[in-house]
């Protein structure tokens, strides 16, 4: 089959791999129709996750149709599924919580001794990212192996398109959550660093939730162009000093809740963020954070700060004393997508939520190198790309 590997910082390659074969009894393999690039897969692409290794198959927002079952798995030849970005059994501690994305049993052992060295506890399993969350292959392909496809994989009703429901395997529930730990109460004043697709969920998520007022962070104008037309108000970090303009447009007060949905490769012109630059470029720190640490410094005494951005290492510069001495509240992690799968799919049938918006380029597989490149250094243009493997090229 044909697929997107890594080998490199800024090196993917459409290659011929070895079709995925049924390894467990609740397996169940793919022939995927639709695939994404995420926010996070730049990260792979920069080359600041560790455990990654040349053809690794990447890409972890993907759906598609059964083509094939493990013996134990729920699903049937034909049905078409969104898959979950996060692999979890069912039935672990952390499973049974419905914290799924902290499954104990989904990476392999041999993979867990790295991360429980950088966090203190192994990760679990991811697809396509890395060999610290199990090293499975990734979605951006024309198959793949699902493990524990008897909790993951979402069955989508005929009648739904792709475009409608693919996000359901990441950014949408990643939003969704992103905005449930920002706790937010009706009237809030939200800020949300980030009109990447997470950001634009997040968005999209706190106005449901009922705030009352979003603040939206960026400096690309159509990002923030599309924020606006989902009801936020827009700040461009390029042309105005973010702190003394959410001070100005919360009274003096401070947002109540703030969203860090930029992550760990925070870019621009601020000092912190050059010298953490540097510091990624020469493998000497991993995560640029001036996101974080200027919502840190916005967000009200007493409020909360909800992180869906990535980070995979360690901070410096970073504003404890601000996060204690004003009394905050931090929620984080990777999303519990199975979690959410169920409402979200219900609003999205029901018309109350949109999916399709921030979808700019829709490719053939063949031409992800060229989404991914685009994607990285072209923002303002290329906000959300779908591979679609079973497309021709023009």
């Amino acid at each position: 089959m044909r697929a997107l590997t890594w080998h490199g910082k800024h090196d993917v390659r459409v290659d011929t791999v070895p079709d995925p074969e049924i390894i467990n009894p609740r397996d169940a393999i793919l022939e995927v129709t639709s695939t994404a690039i995420c926010g996070s897969d730049l990260h792979l692409y920069d080359g600041v996750i560790p455990g990654m290794m040349s053809g690794d198959i990447i890409g972890h927002e993907f759906m598609g149709r059964v083509v094939e079952t493990g013996p134990k798995s729920t699903l049937q030849k034909g049905q078409r599924v969104v898959v979950p970005f996060t692999i979890s059994c069912g039935s672990c501690f952390f499973c049974q919580k419905t914290l799924y994305s902290a499954c104990d049993n989904s990476n392999p052992v041999a993979n867990q001794d790295v991360s429980e060295n950088l966090y203190g506890h192994a990760m679990s399993g991811l697809f396509g990212y890395s060999h610290l969350t199990g090293g499975y292959p990734g979605g951006q392909a024309e198959y793949v192996r699902v493990p524990f496809s008897d909790i993951g994989p979402i069955v989508i009703p005929e009648g739904m398109e792709d475009d409608d429901v693919l996000f359901l395997s990441d950014i949408l529930p990643t939003g969704w959550m992103a905005a449930e730990n920002a706790e937010i109460e009706e009237g809030d004043t939200v800020a949300v660093w980030g009109c990447g697709p997470v950001g634009l969920f997040a968005i999209q998520s706190a106005l449901l939730m009922g705030a009352a007022r979003v603040i939206a962070i960026d400096e690309f104008p159509n990002r923030l162009d599309l924020a606006r037309k989902l009801g936020a108000e827009v700040i461009d970090f390029k042309q105005t000093r973010v702190l003394d303009a959410l001070m100005d447009m919360s009274g003096g007060l401070g947002p109540d809740a703030v969203i860090d949905a930029v992550g760990m490769e925070a870019h621009g012109f601020a000092p912190d963020t050059i010298l953490d630059n540097i510091k990624q470029n020469v493998g000497f720190g991993a995560d640029s954070a001036h996101a974080l640490r200027e919502a840190l410094m916005a967000v009200r005494k007493g409020g909360r700060v909800s992180i869906p951005g990535v980070y995979g290492g360690f901070v410096d510069k970073f504003p404890l004393g601000a996060l204690m001495e004003k009394g905050l509240k931090v929620k984080t992690g990777q999303t519990h997508v199975q979690r959410y799968t169920d409402e979200l799919l219900r609003r999205i049938g029901e018309g109350e939520i949109d999916t399709t918006f921030l979808i700019s380029h829709r490719l053939p597989l063949e031409e992800a190198p060229t989404g991914y490149k685009n994607f990285r250094y072209n923002q303002n243009d290329w906000t959300k790309v779908v591979l679609k493997p079973g497309m021709t090229s023009a």
